[in-house]
């Protein structure tokens, strides 16, 4: 009889270990390293196919894809609207395949309603994340894929620079992770940054949102205790 009264807690005990365990995969503690924190593995029930004019991108046809996409769609000017105000980012031309790519991901509507959800005082904010089931599954539609760093263009990690953090699976090459990018809030920059991560846009107006959101109070992750939502990512003249 007393097996019967604690197996069900030792049931429930283990199911919120591992519920608690689970949600601490998504925080970063580590300030040197900027890395893409969604976690890419979550599953999502099949539905039935719905066909896209857009195919769905890989290692494989993603850089082809890029490279005739970004001639056709030349934009450069993005509005992201924060909880906290408006950041308008230029692009950079020279950064084919990453402006090509966040203007795509723009055009999906891919970051609405995505997150900054790492904040590292004085140095950075990252966006272009959140432990949201849809959010998983607009990634799942879009594709699967890695952009090649692109670091010689004589771009820095200025205050105000906008990157691209490196894929969270380990790779020589420094592969990007193409959902989430960083914005360089230090004074003084983080030029130690060049050699590994992709500078591809800067900020022309809102550093001033950016220096509220990178003042919240955050975990010992680096995460937020309240959610900085970007609510909309949209392109502008």
């Amino acid at each position: 009889m007393r097996f019967l009264l604690l197996f069900p807690m030792a049931f429930g005990i283990g199911l919120l270990f591992m519920s608690c365990e689970d949600k601490q995969t998504s925080k970063k503690t580590n300030t040197t390293v900027v890395k893409d924190s969604m976690v890419s593995e979550t599953k999502v029930k099949p539905k039935k196919k719905i066909n896209s004019e857009y195919p769905k991108l890989t290692d494989n046809n993603a850089m082809d894809f890029f490279l005739e996409y970004e001639k056709e769609n030349p934009e450069n000017k993005i509005r992201i609207t924060t909880d906290f105000g408006i950041i308008e980012i230029e692009l950079y031309d020279k950064t084919k395949f990453h402006r090509g790519n966040f203007v795509y991901l723009t055009k999906r509507g891919y970051f609405d309603g995505t997150q900054f959800y790492r904040v590292v005082k004085n140095f950075v904010i990252q966006g272009g994340s959140s432990d949201d089931y849809n959010i998983a599954k607009r990634r799942q539609n879009i594709g699967k894929y890695l952009l090649p760093p692109d670091t010689k263009r004589g771009y820095t990690h200025k205050r105000g620079a906008v990157s691209m953090p490196s894929s969270e699976i380990e790779n020589a090459y420094k592969l990007a992770s193409p959902f989430q990018f960083f914005i360089i809030q230090r004074h003084g920059g983080a030029d130690y940054l060049d050699d590994d991560y992709t500078v591809f846009g800067e900020v022309i107006s809102g550093m001033d949102v950016v220096d509220a959101i990178n003042a919240v109070k955050t975990d010992e992750g680096d995460w937020p205790l309240s959610n900085v939502y970007i609510r909309k990512v949209e392109l502008i003249e």
